[in-house]
Parts: structure tokens; sequence; C-alpha cells
């Protein structure tokens, strides 16, 4: 099987140098046939410049370009669209990850067209660990998804998966949620695997704070209705 790693990025242009290398040494230790696509959403920063010179020492490197931040979940959703070989991943591209954790998820694709990380040990503040777990109750609660850790950031999944996943609505935070929960209305069954979370070494971490994820609870009920509606529509054009 052929790999697409998908690494969004915003303003990671301390970090996004070594973690392509990374990803791209671990294609080479593993004999992957794989490709890497840079996100770069509409950094303020050197991470377009970065991004281009690492093309010239990696063939393998595309690069998508967002010309305004759209968030997080825009990102995500641009590269796997770009994405053309079997498999697809995506990755944090912070360094909070390593890409040999791949091979984990990439060992249970033949069985679950989607497999995703599980933080077994979170290298985050307090505050950012709390603020997720709010989220993770918000998301059982309202979209009746049962998922211990809903915003790991590496997930992989067979690229045909992507049509019936693809999030439609949400471009921030919530894209996730809104995979999730595709795939339980969908009855699509997905293994979570226990992954390593390193601690940020350069760059700003974004998150959300106790506000946002009470804004998130109203979002996610529109979320659920909207998600679901299309699954109808779907279903209709079937049928």
């Amino acid at each position: 099987m052929s790999l697409s790693v998908v690494l969004p990025c915003f303003n990671e242009a301390q970090n996004i140098p070594s973690t392509v290398r990374d990803v791209q040494s671990w294609f080479e230790a593993t004999r992957e046939v794989g490709e890497i696509i840079a996100v770069d959403d509409g950094s303020s920063d050197d991470t377009l410049a970065v991004l281009r010179s690492l093309q010239q020492e990696i063939p393998s490197l595309r690069v998508v370009r967002h010309e305004q931040n759209r968030g997080y979940g825009a990102a995500v959703r641009s590269g796997c669209d770009s994405a053309e070989k079997d498999v697809v991943a995506f990755m944090d591209s912070d360094g909070q990850f390593k890409a040999r954790d791949l091979a984990l998820l990439l060992a249970f694709i033949p069985e679950y067209a989607f497999v995703t990380g599980l933080r077994t040990h979170r290298a985050d503040p307090f505050v950012r660990s709390l603020n997720s777990f709010l989220y993770k109750v918000l998301v059982r609660f309202v979209l009746g998804v049962r998922v211990a850790d809903v915003n790991c950031g590496m997930k992989m999944f067979r690229r045909s998966l992507w049509p019936l996943i693809r999030p439609e609505f949400a471009t921030g935070a919530l894209i996730n949620a809104e995979m999730f929960y595709a795939m339980t209305i969908e009855g699509i069954p997905w293994k979570e695997l226990p992954v390593a979370h390193y601690p940020r070494t350069a760059g700003t971490q974004t998150g959300a704070n106790l506000r946002v994820i009470f804004r998130m609870f109203r979002e996610l009920w529109i979320l659920r209705s909207e998600r679901r509606a299309l699954h109808e529509r779907r279903k209709q054009a079937v049928s």
C-alpha cells in the first residue's frame, strides 16, 4: 500500500523542517512508497519559504497553500483532498508525534478502514488537557461518539473512505468530531491505538480556551443536524 502523509501547519517555520525530514526518513527506513503533503494554512511567518526550500531537498514533498488562514480542519481537508496514494494519514507538524508510530496504525489498515491514535501520556499543559477532556465529554453527549481521544493529531484511513467521511461543515477543531460522527451514522468501525506524545520544543501552541469549549457545545448541535441531513440526502440519492 502506498501512503500520503498530510502535515497541516500554521506558523510552524521552526518545527516543520524536522517533521518533514522525520517522515521522509521513516519512508526511507521502511521502504514505504509515499508522498508528504504539507499544507501551509496562511502562515504569517516563514513557513512557506521553509517548505519551498525543503522541496529542493525532498522530491516527495508537495506543498498546498492557503492564501489566508482557514483553520486546522480546512488545512487537513485540503491535504486529504490532494492525496493520491492508497492510504492517507495526517499528523500534527509541531513535532509532538513521530513518524515511526505511523507503522502502528498502518498495520491495522487491512482490517479497519480508519485507525486513530490515542495519546496515552499527553505532553501538554494541564489547562490544555482539561479543555480536551471537556471537549470529549461534549462530543460524547451531543454526537454519541465514543472515542477516547477525539482530537489526537495522528490518524490514518483508506483513501476510498474519504468521500464518506470528508468534513463538509467543520473547518476548525470540530473536523475530527465530524469525521467520527460521519462514521458513526454510516456504521463504519474504527480502531484506536496508543501512540507516543512528545513536548513541543519550539513555536507557540494553539488551542481552545474554556470559552471556546463551551461555544463548541452549540456548534456541535448544529454539526449534528447538518451532517444527519447530509446523510439522509445521500440515502435518497442512492434509492
